[in-house]
């Protein structure tokens, strides 16, 4: 099949969804498939240099809205070299986009919500949900229901998005999310890491890798590690990411507050080998975070071994609990601050146990592969049947690439 993936961006600043479209390109390119990504960058932009798969960048856009006067014509004059066509996200112009290039054609279209209807945002931003309120019922509305599905990655997204917004109608398939381990997760090494961030040698390191954002909750990491670090003087803490907003300053105070501001390394953004190595180089990965629909630095903590500490608000919480991963808990202080506790009350023989799980789970639940064959499943069950019926309860995420 021959695919077309619209996302506002691929910057992997921007996070999951960026990073899982570039890995989900990869697996279904060598299952046989053609991707190809339109995307609102700037051709010029250097992240697209890299990207795996045939891009088409149509930017720049001035606003995070992404409006493009570009979008809706070319979108109508490729529309028949695709199958099928994948938006990721909401609340942009390139859903509303498609549907209007593509209802009531021949070119099923498909929405991935990437967590954005989750009920958290309606109850931490209230001022935003009103005016997504109304654009729900000036435009969101009709781009689910009349989308071929709607592609939730867990079954806890796909049980929270029809009580968010009202009037919701969708088709869902719960299709998952996956990793790959290329060639610089095989470079990876913990040697290197400390190379670079001299002061975690010789640590027990526990991990933050992502955002740094309010509902990533690494304020409650912060100050469980002050608690937990009381009594485990080799406990190192690496908070790596990019600071989008503006959030490292606070917590940052708040570590120079509770008195262990030496005893954390802000790294900045990590990637590719860097960001491997720093897996290599930690004891356990932690996220306490308030909202998160997949958790792809999770699956690739798992993918390198390495046990977990999460919320149950880490919507693959139940999979990794079930197999002995690691440990999950309230979104909370006294949550995080169990999990860390529970993580050092191992000894070795079981923290190794649980290195060995946490493999075994990402092998079983996680990997790119099989992520890539439910998403063509559930594409390919409907190209077949566009009426929708059978459709397959499972598939993964978005595609990508540049050149044409």
């Amino acid at each position: 099949m021959r695919l077309l993936n619209v996302i506002r961006s691929v910057d992997p600043v921007r996070g999951g969804p960026a990073e899982g479209l570039r890995q989900s390109v990869v697996a279904t390119r060598a299952l046989g498939h053609c991707e190809e990504v339109l995307t609102l960058d700037a051709p010029g932009d250097a992240w697209l240099r890299d990207f795996p798969a045939p891009l088409h960048a149509l930017g720049p856009v001035a606003s995070t809205y992404g409006r493009s006067a570009a979008l809706l014509p070319w979108l109508r004059a490729h529309r028949e070299r695709y199958d099928a066509v994948i938006v990721h996200g909401l609340w942009q112009y390139p859903g509303l986009a498609v549907r209007r290039a593509l209802h009531g054609g021949s070119v099923p279209y498909f929405v991935y919500p990437h967590g954005m209807l989750d009920p958290w945002f309606r109850q931490r931003y209230p001022i935003k949900h009103a005016k997504k309120l109304l654009y729900w019922a000036a435009a969101e509305r009709a781009v689910l229901r009349d989308a071929a599905a709607l592609l939730c990655t867990t079954d806890e997204e796909a049980r929270l998005a029809p009580a968010t917004f009202p009037g919701y109608r969708a088709t869902t398939a719960v299709v998952g999310y996956g990793v790959a381990l290329g060639e610089a997760a095989a470079r990876a090494d913990a040697a290197l890491f400390h190379a670079v961030w001299p002061d975690t040698r010789g640590k027990r390191i526990v991990l933050f890798l992502g955002r740094l954002h309010p509902k990533k909750g690494g304020d409650l990491l912060v100050e469980a590690f002050a608690q937990a670090a009381r009594g485990v003087p080799e406990l190192h803490l690496v908070m790596a990411g990019p600071d989008g907003e503006g959030v490292r300053a606070q917590w940052q105070a708040l570590a120079a507050r509770l008195g262990v501001a030496e005893r954390i390394t802000w790294t900045g953004m990590l990637a590719g080998e860097a960001k491997w190595s720093a897996f290599k180089a930690a004891e356990v990965f932690a996220l306490p975070s308030h909202q998160e629909n997949f958790g792809m630095a999770v699956a690739e903590a798992l993918a390198m071994g390495l046990p977990v500490l999460i919320s149950d608000k880490v919507n693959i919480w139940r999979e990794i609990v079930a197999a002995g991963a690691g440990h999950a808990g309230p979104d909370t202080l006294a949550g995080t601050v169990d999990g860390l506790a529970r993580w050092l009350a191992h000894d070795e023989p079981a923290r190794r146990r649980m290195r060995e799980r946490a493999s075994a789970c990402f092998r079983s639940h996680f990997h790119i592969t099989s992520a890539a064959q439910r998403l063509i499943d559930v594409v390919a069950a409907h190209v077949r049947n566009p009426q929708g019926s059978g459709l397959p309860a499972a598939a993964i995420h978005g595609h990508a690439t540049f050149g044409d």
